[in-house]
């Protein structure tokens, strides 16, 4: 007999949550959207109905999919409700109960196992895109505006995309990096998908600030995409794969630390064990890789950076969310913006507020993710920066979309945390593309 889906929901869980309210103020789609439905506590109610039947699995789906799974509502909740493992059951639920179209699932399948996974096919995308952006094509769609004819949660990315780097240049790229003098750590480097295959200029950087703090740095072969976008797509069997495939390719080596560039990517990896709940070989082996994962902040805060330069220039920072909520790496990040000399540091009113990417959040679910940016934006617009930092990828892009939005692009640029400290570093010439 097939299992009911409803049997995946965590009701066990929901039963922590006492319907207060603390979690309303922090979340940014009850927020913008002023629903009960579409606010933590409300999520929770609905999965304990569902669980019982007294709603269906397609009545949940929608405030479910709205869900940014911030995370916010976690740090902020008095009962210590994991609302995370509530929200991930739900999903899984959902996508067992979901009858899906041909063409849906042909869609799904080459997005969750064609692409992300295979960093053959993401580098091929990479060199494309590459082609794209260098021979002509990108400012022939611009000036025909061809672009335009795109959906605008596709056309809106597109027009902010990094520059990506040559092939030939992808390709010399070293794997291994040792420092001048005696290293102080062995590290190995989590290059992720996304980050490699668009940001990996900034992978670059970050490997060079390593070595550059005292640190022998390797990006193993063999390791591949987090899993997070599978694991929050339901797909918890896949993002177990991966994680597996990832945790082998780091036990290759002694580590004393594996680092990632990027917060979404690093919550992942930080939560490996929970993926294996009930299997306590790889539960152990799990353990003892996310006990060396950490964000590249948090090791570069302890490092002696060579940050001769003076940057002269007001700072905000906009936190990821996942780098705060789940990694709980809140000052380190602020720290090495506040020791590069010059800045002037200006933080938010309320840092912690999502900005609205959520994955591929903003390209799904766009007008809705476009009106949380709208608040995120002015509060960065009170404090005047000319630079926003971030520390995941798609906060990035995000912020350089609301920068867009605003008609700030003149003076207001979005940069990652490693950019600015390579700046800081004078590394930025020995990368340039």
């Amino acid at each position: 007999m097939n299992e009911d889906p409803r049997e995946k929901l965590d009701y066990d869980a929901t039963f922590s949550c006492i319907q207060c309210g603390s979690c309303l103020p922090a979340c940014p789609t009850y927020k913008t959207m002023g629903t009960e439905t579409q606010s933590p506590r409300g999520r929770i109610n609905l999965v304990k109905m569902a669980a019982e039947g007294k709603i269906t699995l397609d009545e949940l789906k929608e405030p479910i999919d709205l869900c940014l799974g911030c995370r916010a509502c976690e740090r902020v909740c008095p009962t210590h409700v994991a609302y995370g493992r509530i929200l991930e059951s739900a999903k899984v639920a959902i996508r067992e109960h979901e009858q899906l179209s041909p063409v849906k699932k042909f869609q799904e399948d080459l997005y969750y196992n064609q692409v992300f996974p295979k960093k053959n096919v993401m580098g091929a995308g990479t060199n494309l895109l590459w082609f794209y952006q260098k021979s002509g094509l990108r400012r022939l769609a611009e000036k025909t505006r061809l672009h335009h004819l795109l959906p605008e949660c596709i056309s809106t990315f597109e027009e902010i995309l990094p520059s990506v780097t040559s092939p030939v240049r992808r390709h010399r790229r070293p794997s291994r990096i040792a420092p001048k003098h005696t290293p102080r750590f062995k590290v190995g480097f989590f290059t992720g998908c996304i980050m490699d295959a668009l940001f990996d200029r900034i992978n670059d950087l970050g490997m060079r600030l390593l070595a550059a703090g005292g640190c022998t740095v390797a990006a193993v072969g063999g390791q591949t995409c987090c899993g997070a976008l599978h694991n929050h797509g339901g797909r918890t069997q896949q993002a177990r794969e991966l994680a597996k495939q990832n945790i082998k390719a780091f036990e290759t080596e002694s580590f004393d630390y594996v680092v990632n560039t990027a917060g979404g990517c690093g919550a992942m990896l930080h939560e490996y064990p929970e993926l294996f709940a009930d299997d306590p070989s790889w539960k152990a082996r799990a353990e003892a890789f996310a006990a060396r994962s950490i964000d590249i902040s948090e090791l570069l805060a302890r490092l002696d950076l060579p940050l001769q330069k003076e940057i002269r220039r007001r700072v905000t920072y906009q936190p990821s969310c996942h780098l705060t909520n789940v990694q709980k790496v809140v000052d380190e990040p602020k720290q090495l913006i506040r020791s590069v000399r010059g800045i002037d540091f200006r933080e938010l009113d309320n840092p912690d507020f999502c900005c609205g990417s959520a994955g591929i959040y903003n390209v799904v679910h766009f007008d809705e993710s476009m009106k949380i940016l709208d608040v995120k934006m002015a509060d960065v617009k009170a404090h005047d920066p000319e630079i926003i930092v971030t520390t995941n990828p798609g906060c990035l892009l995000q912020m350089k979309a609301g920068i867009e939005r605003e008609g700030l692009q003149d003076h207001v640029r979005a940069i990652h945390l490693i950019e600015l400290l390579a700046e800081a570093c004078g590394l930025e010439d020995g990368v340039k593309k």
